[in-house]
């Protein structure tokens, strides 16, 4: 942040120029701060959006992913950088000993803090099978790091229709369910004729080869003639998430409108 931007910012407030809700405006759209001549990064997404940005690791070094969070740390209160292999995540944790690694997600941790409770809503994240969950985890450590209550239940394909059949109660208490599928990706169409609530699909790209690396998941949830149904990109369980937390953040705002 300019300093010089937000010193003639606050003296604005003070003689009445502007007011405070204006500022806070303006403060959403103000700079970035460069990490050494790799990364800009963007401390106000929090305020504009509600979650604070996030680290892709493909493509980074080790080093590269040190400096932006421990940058990052110091404005927010969770850090997240998500797809780090294993053996970056080793790296890591040497250079950054608080470091939390989720494996199976693949993301890593740097919390200094948690971020503010999201309120009421559950975020329901269910698997068609086994193979799906690493998409599926992605998407739930994302949502329980954005401060949202999550609850899992895994392996319920369609080709054992009653392991999903006997679970109807709990997919019943969701407020928002996450359907994670590869193969045919049948499951969410099933389960959004079920539910009286948003269901997001995604599409992984676990499969035979005429899955086509998800791309016949995709379609399938594309062309689904259950209503309800919002599909997200293939093995994008952190999209996914997101959408989620916007669905519930938004059904409570208003609600708080109603009130």
């Amino acid at each position: 942040m300019n300093p010089d931007a937000l010193q003639t910012l606050l003296n604005a407030i003070a003689i009445g120029e502007i007011t405070p809700n204006t500022a806070l405006e303006k403060l959403k759209h103000l700079s970035f701060e460069p990490v050494a001549d790799f990364a800009k990064i963007d401390h106000h997404r929090y305020l504009r959006t509600g979650f604070p940005e996030v680290i892709w690791g493909p493509g980074k070094t080790p080093e590269q992913i040190k400096q932006i969070m421990t940058t990052m740390a110091s404005h927010c209160p969770v850090v997240m950088a998500t797809r780090i292999e294993t053996e970056i995540a080793q790296q890591l944790e040497i250079e950054i000993p608080s470091l939390i690694y989720y494996p199976t997600a693949r993301i890593c941790a740097l919390k200094t803090g948690e971020l503010p409770s999201q309120g009421l809503g559950v975020i329901s994240v269910l698997t068609a099978g086994t193979a799906d969950l690493p998409v599926a985890e992605e998407a739930a450590i994302t949502a329980q790091l954005c401060g949202f209550k999550v609850q899992r239940l895994w392996d319920v394909g369609v080709a054992g229709i009653h392991r999903l059949l006997s679970h109807r109660e709990l997919i019943s208490q969701a407020d928002v369910l996450i359907v994670v599928a590869g193969m045919e990706g049948a499951l969410p169409s099933v389960v959004a004729g079920m539910v009286d609530c948003p269901v997001i699909g995604v599409p992984t790209s676990v499969g035979y080869g005429t899955s086509f690396g998800g791309v016949a998941p995709l379609l399938t949830m594309l062309n689904s003639c259950a209503t309800g149904i919002g599909v997200v990109n293939i093995d994008n369980g952190f999209g996914a998430a997101i959408l989620a937390g916007q669905i519930l953040r938004t059904g409570q705002r208003l609600a708080k409108k109603i009130l």
